[in-house]
């Protein structure tokens, strides 16, 4: 899709001539924005309510893509939602399309990574307390009360501190790397082919999940200090990491994300076969509904099924990101493709992604010839 969200401007690199304007729907401050009393942050599963950064592009009344200098007469006159950056909305199709993939390791950097990522893991499964058995041949004589007993699965309390431990690290590599191009982009007086928003866009689609699985369950001082702790070295350790080979750091991430499709995946596995009868038909907190433009009957279990198609989407952009050259373009700053191609490919090789760009400079043009007519 492409995005239309807000402005991009890329640099022309590798002999592509970059659009300076991707889509042109405007972010604007919206009608009927309340009048705030005080400056407290909003609780994490507070009833949603109008917002004030702009709409998101499903949240039109009209196709009719707004032309610089106009104003929208026929936005709705409430949009709710907290969201700032760009993220997928996701059509039932596509929530069902992702699979559990793992990309085979071709060089010593890509070996590198992979070999973190597994300790990473094993901390993780430590700290979170995370255990997945192979099921017994007999399991389904057996009670969820016995499974559990045995150690063969977990309860829905193992399982939100496994998520909740999961999102709280995952925020970071998306905006050490974000900030680290950003200060690069300073320094060197020169633009970054568009990789800086992508970056951002990621650390906050993460946090927004933390967010949302926060409302359901507040953690101790225990398992904060917990966080505060892995939090301050993860984030130490990649800003170091990245500064000296962003490629491996990527390519970390995009294994990384693999382990969390692969905990979703199982997660809602269990919830389908039964073993998670809480949530079988628990609601989906209203800061889920809001971001990823929910129904209002929808349940948990939709909402892991779009936290799945996140991971997958941030799988998919690492593992593109470790293919390309530093002064590459980012070809997801022009649009990303659906969850058909992101849940089934682990990543662009980098000649894939520069036909995808030229592709994206295709589409765009097409698109601006259409609304000269």
């Amino acid at each position: 899709m492409l995005r239309t969200a807000c402005y991009r401007t890329l640099p022309a690199t590798r002999g592509f001539v970059a659009p300076s304007l991707v889509g042109a729907q405007r972010r604007t401050f919206m009608r009927g924005v309340p009048a705030w009393n005080n400056l407290t942050s909003k609780r994490t599963d507070e009833e949603i309510s109008v917002g004030t950064e702009g709409p998101h592009n499903l949240d039109r009344v009209s196709s009719t893509p707004v032309q610089l200098g106009q104003t929208d007469s026929k936005l709705p006159d409430e949009i709710k939602g907290d969201w700032v950056l760009f993220h997928p909305v996701y059509s039932p199709a596509e929530l069902h399309s992702v699979e559990v993939l793992h990309r085979e390791s071709k060089t010593m950097s890509d070996k590198i990574a992979f070999l973190f990522v597994r300790l990473l893991r094993w901390g993780f499964d430590v700290a979170s307390g995370y255990k997945h058995k192979p099921l017994p041949p007999n399991a389904d004589k057996m009670s969820i009360e016995e499974l559990r007993k045995g150690g063969y699965i977990m309860d829905e309390h193992q399982w939100l501190r496994r998520f909740l431990f999961l999102e709280s690290i995952a925020g970071v590599p998306g905006f050490v790397a974000a900030t680290l191009r950003h200060l690069k982009s300073l320094r060197l007086l020169r633009r970054d082919a568009g990789w800086i928003h992508t970056l951002l866009e990621e650390a906050e689609n993460e946090r927004m999940h933390l967010m949302t699985f926060m409302s359901l369950r507040k953690p101790g001082w225990f398992f904060r200090a917990m966080i505060l702790g892995a939090q301050g070295v993860f984030y130490n350790a990649f800003f170091l990491s990245y500064l000296i080979s962003p490629p491996t750091c990527h390519r970390f991430v995009g294994h990384l994300e693999e382990e969390a499709v692969i905990t979703y995946t199982r997660c809602i596995g269990e919830i389908e076969a039964g073993r998670l009868p809480a949530w079988s038909n628990y609601p989906a907190p209203e800061i889920a509904k809001d971001y990823w433009r929910m129904e209002k009957n929808a349940t948990l279990l939709d909402v892991i099924y779009a936290v799945r198609s996140d991971e997958s989407t941030h799988r998919f952009v690492n593992h593109s990101l470790a293919n390309l050259k530093k002064d590459d373009i980012n070809p997801f700053a022009f649009r990303e493709p659906d969850m058909t191609v992101k849940g089934k490919k682990s990543g662009f090789e980098r000649e894939e992604a520069e036909q995808y760009v030229i592709e994206s400079q295709k589409l765009l043009k097409e698109h601006r010839a259409q609304q000269q007519k």
